[in-house]
């Protein structure tokens, strides 16, 4: 079985292939990302409706017996999503992504016609930043000197429910609070290394939201 995981950035896309698809392969199922071009010669990030549509229309039409899913970020989200105004009255961040979830798996299904098994939506509250807060002391050994904002990290992660808590205020979103670390975090370069001494099973612990879309790949 393949799955196909459009991606809005080439963090994600790595994250993908580092840390997610090798957690599969023993199980026969191979995950495959596949960044979405933003524009005519780039890729990455500004995922509107429009192109998103174009993406997935095109994959579930190359890969008729795949599986297609997404890893967007709930942090700047295109609002020409489905739903997306009726969502952004909602405070509770996981009825908030279910409902936009919802709004793009029927948009999709009405749109091309496929089988609803076919296309998982997914959307990561708030960024996949957060999944990297799950474990403090893995984060903070990628760098030496890291260890010296452990505390600070530490303190953002316990004034929260979860990792997928760390909310979507420009100063204040998991990548932001990451700003404090010292070498600068990298987002490209930094976000699939800590994933992986984070690791997978342990974000699945401490994210629901995240651990629920897994657990729906893992049973296909």
């Amino acid at each position: 079985m393949e799955i196909y995981i459009l991606a809005e950035g080439q963090t994600e896309e790595r994250f993908i292939k580092d840390v997610l698809a090798p957690s599969f392969r023993a199980s026969t199922i191979y995950i495959k990302p596949i960044l979405m071009p933003t524009s005519k010669g780039h890729t990455g990030g500004a995922i509107n409706l429009d192109r998103f549509l174009r993406n997935v229309r095109n994959t579930l039409k190359q890969h008729p017996n795949a599986v297609v899913t997404t890893m967007f970020d709930l942090y700047a989200l295109s609002p020409s999503f489905p739903l997306f105004d009726e969502a952004s009255l909602i405070d509770d961040v996981y009825k908030r992504v279910a409902l936009l979830e919802s709004g793009l798996h029927s948009h999709v299904i009405e749109k091309f016609g496929c089988e609803e098994k076919r296309f998982i939506p997914y959307i990561q509250p708030y960024e996949y930043e957060g999944l990297l807060f799950s474990d403090i002391e893995a984060l903070v050994t990628v760098e030496p000197g890291w260890d010296s904002s452990q505390a600070k990290l530490q303190s953002i992660i316990d004034s929260v429910l979860t990792p997928e808590h760390i909310n979507d205020g420009f100063e204040t979103k998991p990548s932001a609070r990451l700003k404090l670390l010292s070498p600068k975090y990298k987002k490209t370069r930094h976000g699939p290394l800590i994933a992986k001494k984070v690791t997978l099973a342990v974000m699945e612990q401490k994210c629901k939201h995240f651990s629920a879309w897994i657990q729906k790949l893992r049973s296909i």
